[in-house]
């Protein structure tokens, strides 16, 4: 940042010769950068309590005339007030009331570590508050000129080829400081000056990143990392965040926050005008998915060698993920960029209202699900030709799945039955089931648990009655009792089958 115009500061006002300012005692003494501290007003007055009237950050000017026959400790109390009012430094008037600083009131500004500092009588203090006040001026005007000079260098930046990374290197030059762009994934994509973040606190600033952007909301915020302190400003509208610039630098003034302002819009424009472009290769992903899914590859290859460097290698395994759709943009983005840093790697696009992913390897799947807290559903390896099977096995994987990653040999490894898991099989189960039961709970009898024995034993009588501990008459005539009861021939295969499905659905 420009530092041309120098600060209105307790060292700027010493400094300046016509004043014939002089510092009591030892720059020693004082608390570190008492005299850089920014003066923001300069102000007089000889009350015994001027506290109530000051406010922070402004230097108090006093002939001493309160000072009349006090004794030390009023000179300590008066000091004391003022450094817990905020007031940065003290000038005592001499020649007006008494000649030179008095030693009580040097005393007690060493002990609060205030500057103190005589003003002779032939300086009037309204010309030091008018120093004062020119040098705020003079600063003030000077971060006006730099901002419109970097405004008008960072809009030239704008129109490189380059643009948004040349925006972003400018507005690095112009404040003097690491400035990143982390994309709607949440990954770091351009960064000025290059490397410039130990890789801890790089990682910990892409967490917040991350934090952000799963909120959703255009925000702005501060945080400290490591003891630096960061400026983070969202990129594109609420519910469609485009990014999230992050700067090296804590709360910026009223000027830097007008250049910041400017870069996030250039930025905002930019990433809108990629949109449209963004949108057509959306639809035309969509559109090969769907050419997949018909069974036609050859067209599918020739786009995709030709736009994204080619379809993964066969064999392909294909998943399906349900990640919100406040989710899915990032989600997206996050794989483009992953295809165009490994060429040929990785494919996505939408089919059905959800986001379809073909790799050759399969950690793509866990770290997608990682990143994003996606749940997806993952097929076996496959050919080409059998990509309508393959997305078949992972819109049931998806479904039956609770991890963030089922694979569907894991669903396939439970059985057809399995499938049957849902609250339509439970319902027509217990419908089933249901005279059973009924008569058990109204008889007393075992019907359910018997006839879950017999079919478990092949529906052979002597083996029920064995594992049941009851009389093969027993077993048998609760069967028959079973069969008019549920209107069914247990002889046959079918009923058999049915009965036992219903049993497992059911199961409690």
């Amino acid at each position: 940042m420009d530092a041309t115009a120098e600060a209105p500061t307790l060292r700027a006002l010493l400094k300046r010769r016509e004043l014939h300012l002089r510092l009591e005692g030892d720059e020693d003494d004082l608390a570190p950068g008492a005299l850089d501290q920014y003066v923001r007003w300069v102000h007089s007055s000889d009350l015994a309590d001027p506290t109530p009237f000051l406010s922070e950050g402004l230097a108090l000017l006093t002939t001493g005339t309160q000072f009349r026959d006090a004794g030390d400790e009023t000179f300590h109390s008066y000091v004391h007030r003022l450094a817990a009012r905020g007031v940065v430094g003290l000038g005592f008037g001499t020649e007006v009331v008494r000649d030179g600083i008095p030693p009580a009131l040097a005393e007690a500004c060493r002990d609060e570590r205030m500057p103190l500092f005589e003003v002779p009588y032939r300086t009037p203090f309204i010309a030091v508050a008018r120093a004062n006040a020119e040098a705020i001026a003079a600063q003030a005007y000077a971060r006006r000129s730099w901002a419109l000079a970097a405004q008008r260098a960072i809009a030239l930046a704008a129109l490189r080829p380059d643009g948004l990374g040349a925006t972003l290197s400018e507005l690095a030059r112009q404040l003097d400081t690491w400035v990143g762009l982390f994309d709607a994934a949440g990954v770091l994509t351009r960064e000025h000056p290059t490397r410039g973040l130990d890789d801890v606190v790089l990682d910990e600033l892409a967490d917040e990143v991350g934090a952000v952007l799963r909120r959703g909301a255009r925000a702005g915020s501060s945080l400290r990392i490591g003891g630096a302190p960061f400026t983070m400003q969202t990129l594109g509208r609420g519910g469609h965040l485009r990014g999230v610039i992050a700067i090296a630098a804590g709360e910026l003034d009223q000027e830097g926050r007008g250049v910041v302002t400017s870069v996030v819009a250039m930025a905002g424009l930019a990433f809108e005008q990629q949109q449209s472009l963004a949108r057509a290769h959306d639809l035309l992903r969509a559109g090969l998915v769907q050419s997949l899914l018909t069974g036609d590859a050859a067209l599918a290859r020739r786009i995709a060698r030709d736009l994204w460097g080619g379809l993964p290698a066969a064999p392909v395994r294909i998943a399906v993920t349900d990640a919100a759709a406040a989710r899915s943009d990032a989600v997206s983005e996050w794989l483009t960029l992953r295809a165009a840093e490994m060429r040929g790697s990785v494919f996505h696009g939408r089919a059905e209202d959800a986001l379809v992913v073909v790799a050759h390897d399969d950690e793509v799947f866990d770290e997608l699900a990682t990143r994003f807290e996606a749940r997806l559903g993952v097929s076996e390896p496959v050919p080409y030709a059998e990509f309508p099977d393959a997305h078949a096995q992972a819109v049931t994987a998806l479904r039956r799945g609770t991890e963030p990653v089922t694979r569907f040999r894991e669903i396939a490894a439970s059985g057809v039955l399995s499938a049957l898991d849902s609250e339509a099989a439970r319902s027509l189960a217990a419908a089933r089931l249901a005279p059973l039961r009924e008569h058990d709970a109204e008889q007393g009898t075992a019907l359910v648990d018997t006839v879950r024995s017999w079919l478990e034993h092949d529906a052979r009588i002597d083996a029920a009655a064995t594992a049941l501990g009851v009389h093969r008459h027993t077993v048998r005539a609760r069967i028959g009792l079973a069969q008019r009861l549920l209107g069914t021939d247990l002889t046959s295969f079918a009923a058999r089958a049915d009965l036992w499905a219903a049993l497992q659905v059911a199961r409690d």
